[in-house]
């Protein structure tokens, strides 16, 4: 099986999007294909906002956790790094276009946008059989030691 950016770099990483150690957790699994990131991703019915359609929170939260993998690979890429670096949200947001359904697999697409020295704007969006229901510009800004969330990966 292919490791996705998130087991690959951050296999002990918790957060509630995107870490593989999180059971409860949306556990997104995050994949380079060309220029942009993708992750498929599948609802469970306790995502829900109502019958069949998924709660736009989770929306905003899959949105933000993918970008900001985008923008961490962004920067490992630019500076030729080994790993990324732990970056976290300064600003995101979100525009629900449409009920995102819950029955099928969803894709997730994210690409930069703007890179400056430590930090990425990345537009991001959620796809439903090839329709996009939620996007997402958001800026993330790598940490340093001393920051709380600097070791997280």
């Amino acid at each position: 099986m292919v490791k996705s950016l998130q087991e690959r770099y951050a296999p002990n990483n918790e957060c509630f999007g995107c870490g593989p150690k999180n059971l409860k957790g949306l556990r997104i699994r995050s994949f380079v294909e060309g220029d942009e990131v993708v992750a498929r991703w599948r609802p469970d019915d306790h995502h829900k906002a109502y019958e069949g359609m998924l709660n736009g929170g989770i929306c905003g939260a899959l949105l933000d956790c993918h970008g900001n993998w985008a923008a961490a690979y962004t920067l490992m890429e630019r500076g030729g790094l080994p790993e990324p670096p732990c970056t976290v949200t300064a600003k995101f947001t979100v525009k629900l276009r449409r009920p995102t359904p819950m029955d099928q697999e969803l894709t997730l697409r994210a690409h930069a946008t703007e890179v400056l020295d430590d930090r990425v704007t990345v537009e991001a969006t959620i796809e439903a059989e090839g329709v996009v229901t939620a996007s997402c510009s958001g800026l993330f800004v790598a940490v340093r030691e001393g920051h709380p969330a600097y070791h997280r990966w």
